[in-house]
């Protein structure tokens, strides 16, 4: 499976979900195991491949920090929720954050849950699971998925990512200088 591939996969699952909130991606999940367990166990561990890197490449500070404006605050584990919420909104949405991620500002779900004071828009913990999902499905193993993951993976270990800048997510000026938008959804406007 190749990146184009992997969004293919991702975008037909999200179809005719009409971006759904507030079920924690669970619709785009379960569309995604059956589109996985579709495919061989070779194609679901490629699409781990691929997802992996993806959510990686979302590790930096100004998409949590977007994530934390979103989310009314985000832990660790939340902020891997909210990554794979964001690759789960397909390829456009996904580059859109990856190049700015105050770019959110203009998603529909992420204004929906500004005007009703929702904290849960993209985050999505189920989509972190799908490939282990499909595989099991698969091969009627449930143990078998992360066995055969590693056996194909070569991490380099005590690589750190860069993350960017790190800043202070509680400091309202900082987050409006650097997520204007978001800033103006999620905390109103600037007081002068």
């Amino acid at each position: 499976m190749n990146v184009d591939e992997f969004w293919a996969v991702v975008e037909s699952a999200g179809a005719g979900l009409d971006g759904r909130a507030g079920d924690a991606g669970e619709a785009v999940a379960a569309a995604l195991v059956t589109r996985l367990a579709a495919t061989s166990p070779e194609g679901i561990l490629e699409f781990q491949e691929l997802f992996d890197q993806l959510h990686g490449a979302l590790y930096r500070w100004d998409v949590w920090a977007a994530a934390y404006l979103i989310g009314g605050g985000c832990s660790d584990d939340s902020f891997m929720d909210f990554r794979a919420g964001v690759i789960a909104q397909g390829r456009e949405w996904y580059e859109r954050v990856l190049a700015s991620p105050d770019a959110l500002a203009d998603h529909a779900m992420v204004r929906q849950a500004a005007a009703e004071k929702d904290d849960y828009a993209l985050f999505a913990e189920s989509v972190n699971y799908v490939a282990c999902e499909a595989y099991e499905r698969v091969t009627n193993d449930d143990h078998a998925f992360y066995d055969a993951l590693e056996a194909r993976q070569h991490v380099a270990v005590g690589v750190e990512p860069d993350m960017g800048e790190d800043f202070g997510f509680d400091d309202d000026d900082e987050m409006r200088r650097r997520l204007p938008r978001l800033a103006v959804l999620f905390l109103g406007p600037e007081d002068d």
